[in-house]
């Protein structure tokens, strides 16, 4: 094989989403914390499947095109960390392909030498050791070697070997990989992709569906009979925007009389709209004033219940929220959370907008930007409580053409605190130094269980204990859910702290909750102590001490 045309550039998308897919549950146990967390294989298959149902929709004719609107699918979808590196590497490649009708070796060499040069300047701090390094490696690998190839089949196969190679030395690069006896989640992630993607050009593609099975069987237990007799508006109408500029809150603003149930989303290329109306014409009519349409989709709802190009989930999300106030506030408040008691909880510290995820459950570019969509505010604070989620929500911030603030909260009780410490009078410099100084005030932890036998910073860890994290340590472990927390919070508390806060999780009782209060009390009787219920998944406490 001599070059890859665009149909077989499609198949090996397809293939490389699919081969991930599979796999995604070995990328997601190279996590390096023996943690229920592990989704980087999660992540990134989200983040390509997001790339392949762009392209299937796309209807471009040429190659560099085609590889352009992978990579604003790759971006809208992109989640965790892992995806959104993931996102700017098809942002390079896509770059590298610009001027190319096919695809061979010279070209995809420079294609892959753009990619890598691409995800370095996605990450501020790049640290070596992870998938930056598998794609630095294999790039330049690749522009070496390649006038000694014409074969493509025979340069992707020296290509991946050589990733393979640079993915084995991962743990020398980066002590805590060696420490946990496992190579880089995100460099296994970036190999697998390539092994996928080969399979397609060596005619063993896998260009099957392979989450059809579980789709349809999630589809049957989430969408239920409703009845029509209520409707409001009739038509369920679904269009993407191609258009030269960033046109999300223009259309918006013309949408909103038109129906109920609106969502737009998107950049400066490309909006999605999905909105319920009884006229689709002029929802159309408003849509070209700012580009030309394309996948337009109506069904009349009265005769159907479908929602295609977004989820029941979004669209549930559409149909409840409240309608936007007529006056735009100074600030508003987006924030990434999940458990009921914590969703309270922001809401009550006067947060606008909450985007549920967290961990094993990190949010697209696309559902952060939408959050901050619906905030009819001027300057929006944006709380990732999750490091995991700072890239995805750097992202949304960029494409949105709203003054969007990304405080890098690491965790559910710094998003807290730093709403207490919010001041509507001042700037939003004033805030932004108020509110991070707030944040590192505090020591904050979380206590879950461990899925597999390590030993971490001189701790044997067996699976199924209980384990304490702060940071990136391991303070504690036991038998004990309590027993464990004490252990830990004594770990945390130092000579200048007060206060200690507990958010309990879903799996644990009031009883046990009740319990573990009046031994902190006990432990600590010059401190004040109050336990809450969050509610969230994974965690039995989320903890905070100032």
């Amino acid at each position: 094989m001599d070059q890859i045309t665009i149909v077989e550039f499609k198949e090996a998308l397809i293939s490389a989403s699919n081969f991930l897919e599979i796999n995604k549950d070995h990328v997601n146990d190279l996590n390096v914390f023996p943690v229920p967390d592990g989704d980087t294989g999660t992540n990134m298959s989200k983040t390509i499947h997001s790339a392949v149902k762009q392209v299937a929709s796309s209807n471009a004719k040429d190659l560099a095109t085609l590889a352009t609107e992978m990579s604003r699918g790759a971006l809208m979808g992109a989640r965790g960390n892992s995806g959104v590196i993931l996102s700017q590497l098809f942002r390079g490649f896509a770059d590298g392909l610009q001027g190319h009708d096919t695809i061979t070796v010279p070209v995809l060499a420079q294609a892959m030498k753009s990619a890598s040069e691409m995800t370095y300047l996605a990450v501020m701090k790049p640290t070596e050791g992870t998938i930056l390094t598998v794609g630095r490696e294999s790039a330049d690998f690749a522009v070496k070697h390649a006038k000694k190839y014409s074969d493509l089949i025979l340069f992707g196969e020296a290509v991946l070997e050589r990733a393979k190679e640079s993915l084995a030395n991962t743990p020398n690069l980066l002590p805590v990989l060696k420490e946990a006896g496992v190579v880089d989640a995100g460099g296994q992630g970036l190999v697998t992709i390539m092994e996928g993607a080969l399979k397609a050009l060596k005619g063993e593609g896998i260009l099957g569906d392979v989450e059809a099975e579980g789709t349809q069987a999630k589809a049957k237990t989430e969408r239920h009979e409703i009845s029509t007799d209520d409707i409001k508006f009739g038509y369920c109408t679904e269009f993407i925007v191609n258009t030269e500029s960033n046109h999300v809150n223009d259309l918006k603003e013309e949408l909103i009389p038109r129906g109920d149930s609106l969502i737009v989303v998107g950049d400066d290329s490309m909006i999605k709209v999905h909105v319920h109306t009884n006229d689709p014409g002029l929802a159309i009519q408003s849509a070209l004033k700012f580009g030309f349409l394309k996948d337009i989709k109506i069904d009349n709802m009265r005769l159907q219940h479908s929602e295609r190009l977004f989820t029941d989930y979004e669209v549930k999300e559409a149909k409840e929220a409240p309608a936007e106030p007529a006056e735009k506030k100074t600030y508003g408040f987006v924030s990434i959370c999940a458990g009921k008691g914590i969703e309270e909880i922001f809401t009550e510290v006067g947060v606008d907008y909450l985007v549920t995820g967290g961990q094993t459950m990190n949010p697209s570019t696309e559902d952060i930007l939408a959050g901050i969509d619906r905030v009819h505010a001027e300057h929006v604070f944006v709380l990732p409580n999750n490091s995991n989620i700072f890239l995805a929500a750097e992202a949304a911030a960029e494409i949105s053409d709203k003054d969007v603030i990304v405080l890098k909260t690491r965790s559910i009780p710094e998003g807290i605190n730093a709403c207490i410490h919010f001041m509507p009078d001042k700037s939003v410099e004033e805030n932004v130094e108020s509110m991070m100084e707030a944040v590192n005030d505090l020591t904050t932890g979380q206590v879950t269980y461990a899925v597999r036998d390590t030993e971490m910073d001189g701790i044997a860890i067996k699976k199924g204990d209980y384990i304490g994290l702060s940071g990136k340590k391991i303070l504690a472990k036991g038998q004990s859910i309590n027993e464990t927390t004490v252990e830990m919070i004594e770990k945390m508390v130092d000579e200048d702290a007060s206060f200690i806060s507990l958010y309990a999780g879903e799996d644990v009782g009031d009883d046990e909750a009740e319990e573990l209060e009046e031994k902190l009390e006990e432990a600590f009787p010059d401190m004040d102590v109050e336990i809450m219920r969050g509610e969230q998944p994974i965690y039995y406490y989320l903890i905070s001490v100032e």
